[in-house]
């Protein structure tokens, strides 16, 4: 069997996310802190309006760090501009510099992009090459400590340090039992990360500026690789399926990888990497991460909406229409809920479709309502915290449930404003 394909350690392992806490902006990404939700814009950088839109979209839909490519002098001098933009938006979310090969000369060409940025993310597979290598990493983590930002080292996958890959295959072909090729790649990805971590610390950058990350592009393998990095290090750890791919495909392989690592307690800040369809929002990874945590009971970012699937008692489609209706409902209010109402998050809603399990599912949530199936009487039981409220009739049922719920969410929550 390969061993990439061994899981050894139960889902149950104790927790062992970072205890160092790495401060950017105002987010905290490990130290006990909530896991944090990043996303990357798509947008060309050097055009500071629409970088600007998609980053304010990605903060609205949830994200709490964004990151923004740098690889060009155009994108690094539109970077203040980008944050002013993002000031007179009032959005707040620190935003954070991809840079690959020439990221020390942007750095230290437009200081400007270099304070304006909360942290830099590098790549130790493609920061320099030979004897360039050292000096640029140098460089880049000395205009961390002149700006005092935080740094996450990133090793990838699909841009190995290909001298590490050679050093450890020397060394691969003198042990009694050698390696597989998966080994002896998971193994300079994890060095790679681990090796550059120290050479940061050792120019002076501390422990509590370093975020890691080792990205592979399948499931078994980001998993057997975090697991070894994170019995090696205390870094603050990012987790993320490099390249997932689009729609179902990019959602399953992501959510499969990341939960599995989650529940064992490794990891402090996630990104969900999908692929969008042409011309779709860029919102639709930050969702999928805040739903992965939040159905995983380590966070709550929004209401959830209990629905049935259907079957042949429901027929119907309103009560898919009702449920899209009413989830739709929550995101577009969430925003505004979320800076006014302490706890809304936690709200549960439930749209059900017939008296199989519509009443018990209404019953477990806040706010709960069972649709009509086929042969039942057209009403539709409202439940409220467990208790049967009102029964709704007629044509204009999807308003009033969302009236109803509108209602609950200012009358059982404290305004923060008061």
């Amino acid at each position: 069997m390969n061993e990439t394909s061994q899981l050894p350690r139960e889902a149950t392992a104790a927790p062992r996310r970072s205890s160092v806490g790495v401060q950017i902006g105002k987010v905290t990404v490990g130290g006990g802190a909530p896991i944090v939700v990043q996303s990357m814009t798509n947008t060309d950088t050097e055009d500071p309006a629409s970088t600007a839109k998609q980053i304010a979209e990605l903060a609205r839909a949830g994200s709490e760090l964004v990151r923004i490519t740098v690889n060009t002098p155009a994108a690094a001098a539109a970077v203040p501009r980008i944050a002013e933009r993002l000031a007179m938006m009032g959005v707040e979310v620190p935003i954070i510099g991809d840079f690959h090969y020439n990221g020390h000369q942007l750095l230290q060409a437009e200081p400007a992009c270099a304070e304006a940025l909360a942290k830099y993310r590098i790549n130790p597979g493609n920061v320099g090459f030979g004897k360039k290598k050292d000096s640029q990493f140098g460089a880049i983590i000395e205009m961390a400590l002149r700006y005092n930002k935080p740094v996450r080292i990133g090793a990838n996958w699909g841009s190995l340090d290909q001298s590490m890959v050679t050093a450890l295959m020397d060394e691969n072909h003198t042990r009694a039992e050698p390696w597989d090729a998966s080994h002896v790649a998971r193994e300079a990805l994890i060095r790679s990360a681990l090796d550059s971590a120290a050479k940061a610390e050792e120019i002076g950058l501390p422990r509590d500026r370093i975020i890691l990350s080792c990205k592979v592009s399948g499931v078994q393998e980001l998993i057997a690789v975090y697991r070894d990095l994170a019995a090696r290090c205390d870094y603050a750890l990012h987790l993320g399926l490099t390249e997932a791919g689009m729609g179902s495909k990019g959602i399953t392989a992501s959510s499969a990888a990341l939960a599995v690592l989650l529940q064992e307690g490794i990891g402090d800040t996630v990104r969900i990497s999908l692929t969008p369809e042409p011309g779709g929002p860029r919102t639709g990874e930050v969702i999928v991460a805040q739903e992965l945590l939040q159905t995983m009971g380590l966070r709550s970012f929004t209401p959830l909406v209990t629905a049935c699937p259907g079957c042949g008692r429901t027929t119907s489609e309103f009560f898919q229409e009702l449920a899209q209706t009413v989830q739709a409902h929550v995101r577009e209010q969430m925003p505004l809920w979320r800076i006014k109402y302490d706890g809304v998050e936690n709200l549960t809603l439930a749209v059900m479709g017939c008296i199989v399990n519509g009443p018990g599912e209404s019953k477990h949530a806040n706010i709960g309502i069972s649709l009509p199936g086929n042969g039942e009487a057209p009403a539709a039981p409202v439940f409220i915290d467990g208790q049967k409220a009102m029964t709704l009739r007629g044509e204009h049922i999807a308003a009033e449930f969302v009236d109803i719920l509108d209602h609950y969410v200012t009358t059982h929550y404290t305004s923060r404003e008061s």
